[in-house]
């Protein structure tokens, strides 16, 4: 089973500067995991074999399962918010949305601070992407996920 290592790397050959601060390596141990965490793994591999064509990315299941393990202490059971298509949008709404996506993402980071492989933590360049491509008159044509 395949494993993240964050902030490691002491050796004769390596040097750090920042004490390995986001620095990742993937590791593999057959003999790693639980008969169940295994299970898991397998099932996200069949998911993505069949699914590849339609998501682009790879989502990172592999990392988010083991951050999730290592940071169970945060509470990611809040039910998601579902809205009709007439129904307004009102403050508990909101909050419980923002709550939901806030501890998702303290839940994927890593023990050093940051969010590992294709997480831009809170998303920061995503809004300002959206917003070119329609100030720019192109709109989805060039998003991957319209």
């Amino acid at each position: 089973m395949w494993k993240l290592k964050v902030a490691e790397g002491q050796g004769p050959w390596l040097y750090s500067t920042n004490n390995f601060v986001g620095r990742q390596i993937w590791e593999f141990d057959p003999d790693a995991g639980t008969p169940e965490e295994r299970e898991a793994v397998e099932k996200a591999r069949d998911d993505y074999q069949k699914n590849r064509s339609q998501v682009h990315g790879c989502g990172d299941v592999l990392m988010r399962m083991q951050l999730k393990k290592e940071n169970s202490n945060i509470d990611l059971s809040i039910p998601p918010v579902r809205l009709g298509e007439k129904e307004q949008v009102d403050y508990e709404a909101v909050t419980t949305a923002l709550i939901k996506a806030v501890r998702l993402n303290c839940a994927i980071q890593s023990k050093d601070g940051h969010w590992p492989a294709e997480n831009s933590g809170p998303h920061f360049f995503t809004p300002p992407l959206v917003s070119s491509t329609f100030a720019n008159d192109i709109g989805t044509s060039v998003l991957w996920f319209p």
